[in-house]
């Protein structure tokens, strides 16, 4: 997978302006702006040019408004595509690669929060686990599915000051016999 998508992916700030554009189809940076309240200014459009710049955004519409133009953005690549190329070519060399840098974007998230004066693990309510389960195939598929069904609800959530943004992953293994 392309550097530059796992950068976006790992970057929380990167990721809510990637998943929000996604979201609405098409947006400009005055929704982004408002919608994500929390991202300084200078860091949205400093990120919107970065993600353009880097293929991972295009833009499709600009629009003058009292002297400035009002570009219109949209995600600019097929993501299906790069994971179907992926699993079509059934290759375990991407696959570990996609891996290492999905791993390393939590490493960073981490590293960044332990590298803090004043931490307070329990109250900032960061962990993780692991459950060995052992799963048909079609339990398994249910509980990923079921996992999905709650978690959806929550990444509609807007910004506010009294939450933070947080990021949640799940692995599934390689089965072991």
């Amino acid at each position: 997978m392309d550097q530059k998508i796992m950068d976006t992916f790992t970057n929380p700030v990167k990721c809510k302006i990637f998943m929000e554009v996604q979201k609405c189809k098409e947006t400009n940076a005055k929704h982004l702006a408002e919608t994500l309240s929390d991202v300084p200014q200078a860091t949205l459009y400093r990120y919107l040019k970065k993600m353009t710049a880097d293929g991972i955004l295009k833009i499709v519409n600009e629009t003058p408004i009292r002297g400035v133009i009002e570009k219109t953005y949209a995600i600019a690549m097929d993501m299906k595509k790069g994971f179907e190329e992926m699993i079509d070519q059934n290759s375990g060399e991407a696959y570990m690669q996609s891996f290492m840098q999905y791993m390393l974007g939590f490493a960073e998230q981490f590293q960044t929060y332990c590298s803090q004066d004043n931490i307070d693990i329990i109250n900032d309510r960061s962990g993780f686990s692991l459950t060995h389960l052992y799963l048909t195939d079609e339990e398994l598929e249910a509980l990923v599915k079921k996992i999905g069904d709650t978690i959806k609800p929550f990444t509609e959530n807007p910004s506010r000051e009294d939450r933070n943004i947080r990021t949640i992953g799940l692995i599934v293994s390689p089965p072991q016999k």
